[in-house]
């Protein structure tokens, strides 16, 4: 560990000892109450932080909630979902998938911009004088942040609650499969068994054919018989 590391690991250990059990319990309810589906909001980092940001920040808070360090009832819950959070936004995949959804808040969010800049001359003008600095200060500001947060949780809802929709959709045609082979194998159950007890019987049916031909000659003797006698 190198000095600067080793500084600034006394110094986090310095913080956590100053720390009451009611900033813990507070942190605790914090993350408890954090959007489920953004874990930036987990960490309470900002969107554009680094891997390594998300590594500070995890150990940070997690020590903060640790469930040895913290007696809120709830704390092994708050730490798994930070535990959970870093382990999304360390993933490329997964942190890729969440970023691309703010990118599509940001276009949404700056299309809104451009229609209201249109009735706002003064706005318009000065957008247009500053090359795009009057813009990009605007998107730094804490008013878009936090719009920027609210349309993150629109879509991050929006694309949940799809993919929800859509595993439902397959767990039903899965479902209706199931039953449709359930249903199939049953019918031929019931032909192969009623095959099979047919042929059994095979052997009966065929005696009583023969018994019915012998009985049915005999009565035809006796009738030419008795006919043969009135002649």
């Amino acid at each position: 560990m190198g000095s600067s590391e080793a500084d600034e690991d006394q110094l986090l250990k310095s913080f956590l000892a100053e720390v009451s059990e009611a900033e813990r319990d507070n942190e605790v309810l914090r993350i408890l109450g954090c959007f489920k589906l953004n874990p930036f909001e987990h960490l309470k980092l900002s969107f554009d932080s680094s891997p390594d940001e998300v590594k500070k920040q995890y150990r940070k808070l997690s020590l903060l909630v640790h469930p040895d360090k913290c007696k809120h009832p709830q704390a092994q819950e708050a730490f798994a979902a930070l535990a959970k959070a870093q382990q999304l936004l360390l993933d490329p995949q997964e942190r890729g998938y969440i970023l691309d959804q703010v990118t599509a808040a940001k276009e949404e969010l700056r299309a809104k911009r451009k229609k209201e800049l249109k009735k706002d001359s003064a706005s318009k003008i000065k957008s247009l004088v500053d090359e795009g600095k009057y813009e990009e200060q605007f998107e730094r500001s804490d008013g878009f942040q936090q719009q920027l947060i609210i349309k993150v949780r629109e879509i991050l809802t929006d694309k949940e609650w799809r993919r929800r929709k859509m595993q439902m959709r397959i767990s039903e045609e899965e479902g209706r499969l199931k039953k449709d082979e359930e249903e199939t194998k049953e019918m031929w159950k019931r032909k192969r068994e009623h095959e099979e007890k047919w042929e059994e019987t095979r052997d009966k049916r065929v005696s009583s054919w023969r018994d019915f031909m012998k009985t049915g000659k005999k009565v035809r003797m006796c009738i030419w018989q008795v006919v043969s006698s009135y002649a």
